[in-house]
């Protein structure tokens, strides 16, 4: 059908040029212009003429213009470069959006049915709302609904045909609903469910659009696409309190109320320690380690977040439920507080009487039949750290020289001979000097600096520390630098030695496991233990400000999936992009950890987390502060208190 063409109106008039029409003579006896010549305009004419023209023309006209100029206003700052509204999704500027709206709910709903929506690993935009409904209306419709489904049973009942089981079951909710509303103990409501999914382009969308319909399938909950409706989806998600869609599902009071995501927020348990409040609520955050799949944790920060202290108040609080701790300090800053707790605090360096010999076996343990060839393969990550790479020729000769060093002391495959005295390392450089091979020999030139050279006798005595202590600390500060990654393998090694023996409560501390993280075999074995140290009810706490060595090694992605609590404090802007890959952070994620206080952060536990802020005691803060200006304090007051006790 033709549409009728509309005349277009007419360009508003110009106005008018007046021009003197007086002839003759003038006052100064000369003569004017007659009416036939041509008219001049009078002075100021123009300017009247264009300030008409701008009053008369169209708006659209005038912003063109003045957006010539420059912007027009705040609003142009704000807006994107440009918006694509597609058919499947929306564009605006680098970023792709795609909005669900929520069409299937499930029969039955319990607290806390939204957290896989809530906790979800990608940003999401969720908005819900609630209208409520005026109850004379809803129990109107509720008795059609009843009258309507009781005749659709009874026409199926004297037909002698099988009543369809979907058409009972909303009928018994009908009359409960019925019951309910009539007795005003509870209240009707539409509720209206969406989300939309941001993406940097439209692979990385159709991925995460996949996982978020595959997560809300498995709670029974139907997802559609708002497609061709994009933009009214798009706008139903922000912060507007808009909603064109206006798809909602009928629910009551009780079924709405658990659609408040506030549980997912609460990182409280029944037993545990407090690792610090909840900044989203103020609850605390109360976790036991050993409750979870398994009790391994990781802890980043930058120097002077607070990962130090908040470890310490967790081995503090710990050891008061009957956890042994085990830490290796890089720094000896955990001396005090094992000090003042009566642990045990063993220092390893040239001058210490402690000693531990890297050949040692788990002596009684029995339950692993190659517990000689494990060793062995532990040893050849040890010499790798200790004497650099080795070729296979190297490595095949340094096999055979240990298996030979164990054999000269009775030690063979048998569990039986594993409690006798086991090799020193100058036994392993012996047998490899009667070698007669230049490989063999090339291995006892680079052990000699640990056996005859500048490192005599740190690592070559016999072991004689124990673990009977419930709180033991390994100080590696004096070691020298090129030595301690060595000393910390070595350290590690001795505890999984010890652990495997006896099954007992333990959390084994790691500061600074960047250290561990420079060498492949180092840190290879220090996943060993974080895999499976859950057999032998151990906990791994890795703590690291390097986060750039840690993440860079397979095996240190690894032990972060592969721990249940993950603890992110204050970061620096060049690691946090990294962290956001890792974590799946968000920009207000990122900005918290980029803006914390000390002692501020964020606490995983499992698929939900929450912000924290730790907290701590007065008398715990002086076991664990590690501020230099209060430690000095804190040295100055026990001074004082030792004169006064000291004076008569």
């Amino acid at each position: 059908m033709a549409r009728e063409a509309k005349p277009t109106p007419p360009l508003p008039p110009s106005p008018a040029l007046k021009t003197e029409e007086k002839s003759g003579p003038t006052a100064e006896g000369k003569t004017a212009p007659s009416s036939t010549s041509p008219a001049q305009p009078k002075k100021g004419l123009l300017g009247s003429f264009k300030k008409a023209w701008q009053k008369e023309k169209s708006p659209a006209l005038s912003e063109a213009e003045k957006f010539s100029r420059g912007l027009v206003n705040i609003r142009d700052l704000l807006a994107p470069s440009a918006i694509e509204i597609d058919f499947n999704h929306i564009r605006i500027g680098e970023t792709y959006y795609r909005t669900y709206f929520v069409t299937g709910y499930p029969r039955e709903v319990g607290a806390n049915w939204l957290a896989p929506l809530i906790n979800f690993s990608a940003a999401l935009d969720i908005a819900m709302f609630y209208y409520p409904v005026d109850a004379k209306h809803i129990l109107s419709s509720l008795r059609r609904k009843i009258t309507e489904l009781e005749t659709e049973i009874n026409i199926e009942t004297k037909e002698g045909r099988l009543i369809d089981p979907n058409v009972q079951i909303a009928l018994q909710d009908a009359k409960e609903l019925q019951e309910e509303i009539v007795a005003e103990r509870e209240r009707f409501f539409q509720f209206g469910l969406y989300i939309t999914v941001p993406a940097k382009d439209t692979k990385e969308l159709n991925i995460i659009c996949h996982q978020l319909e595959s997560i809300l399938n498995s709670i029974m909950i139907v997802p559609r696409k708002a497609t061709l409706q994009m933009e009214d989806g798009f706008k139903t998600t922000l912060p507007f309190f808009y909603d064109p869609l206006q798809i909602t599902r009928n629910m009551d009071t009780t079924s709405i109320a658990t659609t408040l995501p506030f549980t997912s927020s609460s990182l409280s348990s029944d037993r545990g320690i407090m690792y610090g409040i909840n900044e989203h609520n103020g609850s605390l955050i109360i976790f036991d380690r050993f409750q979870m799949e398994n009790a391994n944790s990781v802890v980043f920060g930058i120097s002077g977040s607070g990962k130090s202290y908040l470890v310490k108040l967790e081995a503090l609080r710990s050891l008061m439920l009957g956890t042994d701790i085990i830490i290796i300090d890089p720094e000896n800053e955990y001396k005090p507080l094992c000090e003042a707790i009566g642990g045990a605090y063993i220092n390893l360096d040239f001058n210490s009487e402690a000693h531990i010999n890297p050949f040692d076996l788990a002596q009684g343990y029995s339950a692993e039949q190659s517990e000689l060839g494990l060793k062995i393969l532990t040893l050849h990550s040890l010499f790798k750290v200790m004497l650099g790479e080795m070729n296979s020729q190297q490595e095949a000769i340094l096999d055979r020289a240990l298996l030979m060093s164990y054999r000269l002391k009775g030690i063979t495959q048998n569990p039986e001979t594993h409690s006798l005295e086991p090799p020193l390392l100058e036994d392993l450089y012996k047998v490899l000097i009667g070698m007669e091979d230049e490989a063999a020999k090339d291995i006892a030139s680079r052990l000699e600096k640990y056996v005859i050279g500048s490192a005599k006798g740190l690592f070559n005595q016999h072991t004689n520390i124990d673990l009977d202590n419930t709180f033991i600390c390994f100080g590696v500060r004096d070691l020298p630098q090129d030595v301690r990654p060595v000393g910390m393998f070595l350290i590690l090694d001795y505890i999984w030695t010890r652990v495997k023996r006896d099954r007992k409560k333990r959390l084994l501390l790691v500061d600074e496991a960047w250290l561990m993280m420079q060498y492949e075999d180092s840190a290879r074995f220090l996943y060993s233990v974080a895999k499976r140290g859950r057999k032998y009810y151990l906990g791994l706490t890795t703590i690291t400000q390097n986060i750039d060595e840690f993440l860079q090694r397979e095996e240190g992605r690894a032990i972060i999936n592969n721990a249940a609590i993950r603890i992110l404090m204050k970061q620096s802007p060049s690691a946090i992009d990294q962290l956001a890959d890792v974590f799946y952070l968000s920009e207000g994620e990122k900005n918290l950890l980029l803006s914390c206080n000390v002692g501020e952060g964020i606490f995983f536990a499992g698929k939900a987390h929450v912000a924290m802020q730790v907290v701590s005691s007065i008398e715990e803060h002086e076991l664990v502060t590690t501020n230099p200006a209060e430690l000095q304090l804190i040295q100055e007051e026990k001074r004082r208190r030792e004169g006064e006790k000291q004076a008569p």
